[in-house]
């Protein structure tokens, strides 16, 4: 059998056309660059987290977001001055170098807390952008309809990389150190800039199947607007809005649960290499039960009953894990619960969130979805922070919030709901060349 004919049968099992191997391929390399270098920085933040102290935490979600606010401006301001083509290589270039500062930085003072407060801002700062980014990337590269194929595939890599990073922080940690690992995922960064050279070539190609784009639609050319226009192109959107609403409501969930684990962890593991590894282990569990739903099953939901169970699914799990939260609160229960909406967001919310985009114009998947995946994500992010903060004040910290969290997962699985069937039914804004955003 020929080489021909074995990536044939490749692109058959991955659902892609043969034209569209290399690309889908490369997709799946980029994320797993991506999510190896951040998972193994992750436990490292989770543990500089607890080193600032569990009461300091709402406030490190604080200044995330303040962060968030000053960064998303220049990065709009960015895209409006450079090529679009070129928009990653800045992007990942300035955190890459970011990597090699901290380097130095934690050889010279390795039990800084404040340096742990910093990193722990700028590493949150640093997943939401380059995760953001990627997918900036692929809603770019991939039309709606191969998004619907291949994006779980693409996915897929993250969670693969996910897998190997919390694997080789565990088994890192101890020789090379947290420096050493730093190293190592800017050198993960570098990779996928590499990668994504051969997206964008193939997209300038016509492999992406669009007819002659539009000036605005050129990635040789820089998006329109001004520093606010991801601002703007979302207020002006009823679409738009209802993502940002559902990104809100992800945050919320997220937040309740990490602030408990990070209670609890501290509770039961006080030794920082001991919390890295509790945290390691819980990644790469994660990652290979998102990994095994992503290869055989997200993409068989998507085709059969649509990108509205994929957006509902998790919410409505969410749901009936807090009302359990309430009734029976307990570290078990808890890890479970936090394991499956980790998995689940991987493997369904996150690919189908990322579909929503596919079919809308540049300004739109560049700007307003770097806008909604950082300032609403981490203003969602610090609202609930103070918010499960004032509850345990109040000393209604664990009963109370899994009922709000309830709550608020329920209302998460409506607008998933809603916008799931907008994809579904083709109802998503056409894609608009001027800059203004269609409802």
């Amino acid at each position: 059998m020929n080489t021909s004919s074995h990536l044939h049968r490749l692109s058959v099992a991955l659902n892609a056309r043969d034209h569209e191997l290399r690309p889908a391929l490369s997709g799946f390399l980029l994320f797993l660059c991506l999510f190896a270098g951040y998972f193994m920085l992750r436990p490292i933040r989770e543990s500089m987290g607890i080193a600032a102290g569990i009461e300091n935490l709402q406030w490190l979600f604080t200044v995330t977001f303040l962060v968030m606010l000053a960064a998303v401006p220049l990065l709009t301001w960015l895209s409006s001055r450079v090529p679009r083509r070129h928009f990653v290589d800045w992007v990942y270039g300035f955190f890459g170098i970011n990597l090699l500062v901290f380097v130095v930085l934690f050889q010279l003072q390795p039990d800084s807390t404040w340096l742990a407060r910093v990193f722990y801002v700028w590493i949150s700062v640093y997943n939401l952008f380059v995760v953001s980014v990627a997918w900036s990337l692929m809603a770019d590269v991939f039309d709606s309809e191969q998004a619907k194929r291949l994006f779980a595939f693409i996915a897929a890599g993250a969670s693969v990389g996910g897998l190997l990073g919390p694997a080789l922080s565990a088994a890192l940690i101890g020789s090379i150190g947290t420096s050493g690992l730093m190293l190592l995922a800017a050198l993960l960064l570098g990779l996928a800039l590499v990668l994504k050279q051969v997206l964008m070539r193939w997209r300038e190609d016509g492999g992406a199947g669009r007819p002659g784009a539009e000036p605005t639609e050129n990635p040789r050319q820089p998006l329109p607007g001004n520093p606010f226009s991801g601002l703007t192109a979302v207020l002006r959107s009823p679409y738009l809005l209802g993502i940002a609403g559902f990104v809100v409501l992800l945050a919320t969930v997220t937040t309740f649960l990490y602030f408990e684990q990070a209670r609890l962890v501290a509770e039961r593991f006080p030794d920082r290499e001991a919390q890295v590894r509790v945290f390691g282990i819980i990644d790469f569990i994660v990652q290979a039960g998102a990994l095994l739903s992503q290869l055989f099953i997200t993409g068989r939901i998507a085709q059969k009953v649509g990108v509205r169970v994929l957006l509902a699914i998790v919410p409505m799990l969410m749901c009936i894990g807090f009302v359990g939260l309430a009734l029976a609160p307990g570290f078990a229960l808890l890890a479970a619960v936090m394991i499956v909406r980790r998995i689940g967001e991987y493997a369904f919310v996150r690919p189908g969130r990322e579909m929503l985009f596919a079919p809308l114009d540049a300004e739109s998947k560049y700007k307003a979805k770097n806008f909604i995946d950082t300032v609403v994500y981490r203003g969602g992010d610090a609202v609930s922070g103070w918010a499960k903060s004032l509850l345990d004040m109040l000393g209604q910290g664990n009963s109370l919030a899994a009922l709000i969290g309830a709550a608020c997962a329920l209302l998460w699985a409506y607008l998933g709901w809603q916008l799931g069937m907008r994809a579904d039914h083709g109802q998503e804004p056409r894609p608009v060349t001027s800059g203004a955003v269609g409802a």
